[in-house]
């Protein structure tokens, strides 16, 4: 039994990304296609889908390389469901001195770190990416 899809999904990605794969699926849920579609606006993942597999609904992601190198360097689950992390929109972090992003659980939605400082949102801080 899985009691952490989101860091499922990022394992996912970051072992995918370890052996050069080039395309991976995921089960389908909303808040992990979320994730997905901040990933690819974001430039880190090529291409975020949705599509169907007997019967159920995944996600299928296309990796993104430069130069043969993963275009995601870390991946790094923040808030967990033994212990949630909340940020007011002046405390977000900063991944990276704002070259990397965090992904936060805002009233508005999901959104960047960067993207939440700027509507002075705070919310619960995901996970950090670089």
């Amino acid at each position: 039994m899985m009691t952490d899809p989101i860091s499922d999904m990022l394992t996912r990605i970051r072992n995918a990304q370890a052996v050069r794969k080039v395309e991976i699926s995921l089960p389908y849920s909303k808040l992990k296609f979320a994730i997905a579609k901040i990933l690819e606006k974001e430039g880190y993942v090529a291409r975020a889908s949705e599509s169907t597999e007997a019967k159920f609904s995944v996600i299928r992601l296309e990796l993104s390389y430069e130069q043969n190198q993963p275009k995601i360097h870390s991946v790094r689950r923040i808030s967990r469901p033994g212990q949630r992390v909340y940020a007011k929109s002046t405390d977000l972090p900063k991944v990276l001195s704002d070259l990397g992003i965090a992904i936060v659980s805002t009233p508005n939605g999901l959104m960047t770190n960067k993207e939440a400082r700027s509507r002075h949102l705070g919310g619960e801080v995901i996970c950090e990416i670089s």
